[in-house]
């Protein structure tokens, strides 16, 4: 071996090797007890890559993984990046039919999948078409006893280093919108992408050598695998994974790993908040938390605030890799509901439907450019087109900057109801729900009226121990909002439909509320 090893390869897969010489003996993984460095990891990223060369994966080839949180994930992607091949994770809450979809539309040749999907593997075997090995990062719990089993493969493989010329604008993964609307669509990622999105992350969290970061939300996301987990792998420090978010098997992990930092979605950061446990584990360790997918409301923020720990509200989409802008603690309650300033190599902007730039406080269009804007959707040259112009992302979301530069996202348009004339965002409207010491969880959707065309329909989850009364409830919304603007229908409900990133699913609720005749009750 010799200095100089990644003379050709510019991608994530050149990131072990460098470490491997520059800090060996670090902690790089913690997963249930066991502790990797990151030499050791290096070699086991070598030995995944010759696995998956032994069964065929060329450069330009992809990959698909899919299951709990766990070392396979990040392995797997960094011996993608070695082969010059594509890594395609795949949600693990899909059913079969939705996972068959983005295996053919990617076309993956091997999947690498979790001890939970087992059963998964057997129903798609032979259907998916160009699947040729099904490889179980664990022995599956639910069948799976045809697929291959992962570490067998490692332990044969030759952990020799590999030096394939990998470029900055080479595909490094395929990560499948949550399909939310429609058919998901593939997004493709590069290994420029990648390494920018590290570097805004670096910037704005100011990880340090040592950090030990935790992996919570799901990798096959793209919060879950960005936020903190490949910038603290970039910068040297540790990733502490866990399998699935129990919020307080997660507050004891935390304290026992001295974790640092960790990228979360509101509803966890409430969960582990309500847990009796909260006010007595040691925290201290904790320094930073990101927190993405939903605005954050004001009580869950000075909960965390006032256990000293530093929160970055962060806007963004697995388009953008994901970093789009981010809201400092320093500014958390000054600016509450603001999505923040862009981050440092990422350029936003609000756009009229005419393509000029829009007023202070005027809503329009937000739109993203920088080095870790996507490529484009995997063949979809289409809707790639439709999102891609002139350099820039077309988000999709409403939003408006205020006089000190900071955005607000204001709503999807597409979410966005149209009530008598007036323009209602459902998140403003979400927002002032939130308020209310009796609302744990709120979503609004547009559900058709006589006279109105379209009004407002608010769920309601009530906080534990609550039950509020519907019409007092708008009343006191009133007292927030305008008029048009608080909704005419309010429903309880024990919990929300959610994505595994935690975004409420809405059409799930208007296919609930939404799509009869009759008056909502």
């Amino acid at each position: 071996m010799h200095w100089g090893w990644a003379v050709r390869n510019a991608g994530l897969g050149s990131w072990p090797e460098r470490r491997l010489w520059i800090s060996p003996d670090r902690d790089a993984i913690w997963f249930e007890g066991t502790t990797t460095s990151h030499a050791a990891f290096a070699h086991r990223v070598r030995r995944t890559a010759a696995a998956l060369a032994g069964l065929g994966v060329a450069p330009g080839d992809r990959v698909a993984w899919t299951g709990g949180n766990h070392p396979s994930a990040l392995e797997t992607l960094y011996a993608c990046g070695q082969l010059g091949a594509i890594w395609v994770p795949v949600n693990a809450r899909l059913a079969a039919p939705e996972v068959e979809y983005v295996l053919t539309h990617s076309g993956a040749s091997v999947v690498v999948h979790g001890l939970d999907h087992g059963a998964l593997a057997d129903a798609l075997r032979g259907r998916a078409v160009g699947v040729r090995q099904w490889v179980a990062a664990e022995p599956p719990v639910d069948g799976g006893a045809d697929s291959l089993p992962y570490e067998d493969l490692l332990a044969e493989a030759d952990p020799q280093p590999r030096d394939e010329p990998v470029t900055l604008e080479d595909p490094c993964l395929v990560m499948y919108t949550s399909g939310t609307t429609g058919r998901p669509k593939g997004a493709v990622l590069t290994h420029g992408n990648m390494t920018w999105n590290a570097v805004n992350q670096l910037l704005g969290f100011d990880f340090a050598q040592d950090e030990r970061t935790l992996a919570l939300a799901p990798l096959f996301h793209i919060g879950g695998l960005n936020g903190t987990v490949n910038p603290t792998l970039l910068r040297g420090g540790c990733a502490v994974v866990v399998r699935r978010f129990d919020p307080a098997e997660t507050l004891r992990i935390i304290e026992e790993q001295r974790v640092n930092s960790f990228f979360a979605v509101p509803t966890m950061l409430d969960a582990m908040a309500r847990e009796p446990g909260f006010a007595t584990r040691d925290l201290s360790a904790l320094r930073t938390i990101g927190a993405a997918g939903a605005p954050l409301p004001l009580p869950t923020l000075r909960t965390w605030l006032d256990h000293g720990v530093t929160m970055q509200q962060a806007y963004g989409m697995t388009e953008a890799s994901p970093g789009a802008t981010v809201l400092d603690s320093a500014d958390a309650e000054r600016k509450v509901g603001s999505a923040g300033k862009p981050v440092f190599f990422t350029d936003v902007r609000v756009l009229r439907p005419d393509g000029t730039e829009a007023e202070t406080d005027e809503i329009g269009e937000i739109v993203i450019q920088g080095p870790n804007v996507m490529a484009g959707y995997w063949d979809e040259p289409e809707q790639t087109a439709a999102v891609l112009q002139d350099g820039w992302y077309r988000s999709g979301d409403a939003g408006s900057v205020d006089d000190e530069g900071f955005l607000y996202v204001r709503d999807r348009y597409k979410d966005m109801i149209i009530s008598g004339g007036e323009n209602v965002y459902p998140a403003e409207v979400e927002s002032a729900l939130l308020e209310l010491d009796d609302v744990q969880e709120a979503a609004v959707i547009g559900v058709p009226d006589p006279t109105w065309g379209e009004v407002g329909l608010a769920v309601v989850v009530p906080t534990p121990g609550t039950k509020p009364d519907v019409d007092e409830l708008r009343t006191r919304l009133r007292a927030r909002l305008a008029a048009f603007k608080v909704p005419k229908y309010v429903e309880l409900a024990d919990e929300l439909p959610k994505t595994a990133t935690g975004k409420v699913r809405k059409p799930d609720l208007r296919d609930r509320y939404a799509t009869t005749e009759e008056t909502p009750a």
